[in-house]
């Protein structure tokens, strides 16, 4: 019986990139597998047939051959794409691009021999707090973490000093180990003996046990930049702990928390700040002095008849906006304190104030008494009352 078009085989257009073809033949292959169905002879034909279209088409010379002359581009033992260890080897990809979360091979693992035994240190986190003055001006921090680092008696490689690791013998360095499942091909796994690493060590440092780290406190400086914001994070490359055999260092995280300040609020690059202010002064009007973020003061006029509530704009007396050269604004709002525990004598002088007191002085206390005597006339003018 005459072959099928190998790309009718897979289901794919001529125009297909390797993309497309490797992601059809691992769907098909799986649909197909003899284990997923077993004792299904239709289903072991359709298998070894995907298999055999992909090996073909997956080889850029292969296809280019293929394209050009067909299946008698193949034949007469010209290289024919038959069931090889070639496909072994392509399964055993498949089910490392399916499986590899579980089996441990994603993430650092060590892929058939390469990188043998190396693994990436852990990230670190460390959190900071400042002051907003501190975030106002920046600074260079002097920290102290504590973290793993290479040993220094074996300089990181885990075996005692003279001596070096060795290749795995059960895996012979390469890390995996492949097993045969029964049918036409095997899977790797992580070798049990050095545990994916691909190294034995037979003779291991004294001073790290053969871990070929250590922990100890290492004393960083950070630099903060001014305008930092509450919730930042720093990143430091390579500072956090050390690779496990030589591996690349992990990063450490700086997180940033700004403490509350006694007097003024944040809102981005603008500080907030409420300023007592006594009721005659508010009335007649002055001014009072406010400090500053940045260490100084400023005097704010206040206009007679001020009100709580009102704020003022102190132009530019905010916060620097990070990388950039802007400056936020300061903004003051005022309350009008009551006064308490009146003398006699203070009293009396309130008392001749509010009697010679007039709508103008109240307006806004006078239309609102004046508004709420109209809606109660109102509502009770269609009423009648018994005797």
């Amino acid at each position: 019986m005459a072959k099928r078009d190998y790309y009718e085989v897979l289901g794919v257009p001529r125009s297909c990139d390797a993309v497309v073809l490797k992601t059809t033949f691992r769907k098909l292959a799986m649909q197909f597998h003899p284990d997923k169905n077993p004792g299904d002879a239709t289903a072991e034909i359709r298998f070894k047939e995907v298999n055999e279209a992909y090996e073909c088409l997956k080889d850029p010379q292969r296809r280019a051959a293929y394209d050009r002359f067909g299946h008698a581009a193949f034949e007469n033992g010209h290289g024919g794409p038959g069931f090889t260890h070639d496909f072994a080897s392509s399964m055993s990809e498949i089910f490392d691009d399916i499986f590899g979360d579980f089996m441990g091979r994603r993430g650092g693992g060590n892929s058939r021999g390469g990188g043998a035994g190396r693994e990436r240190g852990a990230d670190l986190r460390y959190n900071m707090e400042l002051t907003l003055e501190e975030a106002y001006s920046g600074k260079t921090a002097q920290i102290s973490v504590p973290t793993k680092i290479a040993c220094e008696k074996c300089h990181g490689t885990g075996a005692k000093p003279g001596s070096s690791p060795k290749a795995c013998p059960t895996c012979d360095g390469h890390g995996r180990v492949r097993a045969s499942t029964g049918g036409f091909f095997s899977i790797e796994r992580t070798c049990p003996t050095c545990q994916g690493r691909g190294e034995v060590i037979s003779d291991p440092c004294d001073a790290c046990g053969g871990a070929g780290r250590q922990t100890q406190e290492r004393a960083l400086s950070v630099n903060i930049p001014a305008g930092i914001e509450d919730g930042t994070r720093i990143r430091l490359a390579g500072e956090g702990e050390a690779g496990l055999r030589g591996g690349p260092a992990g990063d450490l995280y700086i997180f940033l928390s700004l403490k509350p300040h006694a007097f003024m609020q944040r809102d981005g690059a603008d500080l907030f700040c409420r300023v007592p202010v006594s009721m005659t002064t508010a009335a007649l009007g002055g001014q009072f002095e406010v400090p500053t973020i940045d260490g100084g003061r400023t005097k704010v006029k206040i206009a007679e008849g001020t009100q709580t509530g009102e704020q003022f704009r102190l132009k530019g007396k905010g916060m620097p906006v990070l990388r950039s050269s802007k400056v936020g604004d300061m903004y003051i709002q005022v309350t009008v304190e009551t006064p308490r525990k009146l003398t006699r004598r203070q009293r009396e002088l309130m008392q001749e104030f509010e009697a010679a007191s007039s709508e103008e002085n109240h307006p806004e206390s006078t239309g609102f008494f004046s508004r709420v005597r109209d809606l109660f006339e109102g509502l009770g003018g269609g009423s009648k009352t018994g005797t």
